[in-house]
């Protein structure tokens, strides 16, 4: 009796180091139809991040089990990225509907970084503080867990790359400027 619970003992032993590893970068994680969903990333703090192709899934450890020697999850690829793709554009409406002229802004350490001057049609935007201005794509801003309009860059950053504006000049996206400079010549043309 007592080598059998010795021979369960080392048996649940061996395979905890296995289970372990299995979760470790370039791992295949399965989905419940079998097929491939991605590929580990990352497993840190609970986390297995599962690169889909379309995703950077993050899946807590507990989800994943081992089955027949590989790694699944009770859901399929579509549902993953399906599920992602949702949260995505729920994130993407929250951040269109705060990034407009006017709307504070901090950076991704939390220090005040501006107010939007400006968004043009082209998705950037222009953050204009005491120091000047600066330009980035939208997909730099996102709503933070307390609501506010996010730069995703440190104040550091910000401040490296702001650039003074000479007083009176006129602040323009480069595709507010094009625009602009296409009516000046159109209404050259028209004049001429």
């Amino acid at each position: 009796m007592k080598f059998a619970k010795l021979a369960i003992l080392a048996t649940a032993m061996t395979a905890a180091p296995f289970a372990a590893s299995a979760q470790d970068a370039g791992a295949t994680v399965y989905g419940n139809d079998d097929a491939p969903i991605g590929t580990v990333e990352s497993n840190a703090d609970g986390i297995v991040t599962v690169d889909t192709g379309a995703h950077k899934a993050p899946l807590p450890a507990n989800l994943l089990a081992e089955r027949e020697g590989k790694w699944t999850v009770n859901a399929t690829k579509d549902q993953i990225n399906s599920m992602l793709d949702a949260q995505k554009a729920e994130a993407d409406a929250k951040r269109d509907a705060a990034l407009v002229a006017g709307a504070a802004v901090i950076s991704a350490d939390g220090m005040p970084a501006g107010t939007v001057y400006t968004v043009d049609s082209e998705d950037t935007a222009i953050v204009k503080s005491d120091a000047g201005i600066i330009t980035l794509k939208r997909e730099s801003f996102v709503i933070d867990p307390d609501g506010a309009l996010m730069v995703l860059f440190s104040a550091q950053d910000i401040a490296a790359n702001t650039v003074e504006v000479p007083e009176g000049a006129e602040i323009l996206t480069p595709a507010q400027a094009a625009a602009k400079q296409a009516e000046t010549e159109e209404e050259a043309a028209d004049a001429g």
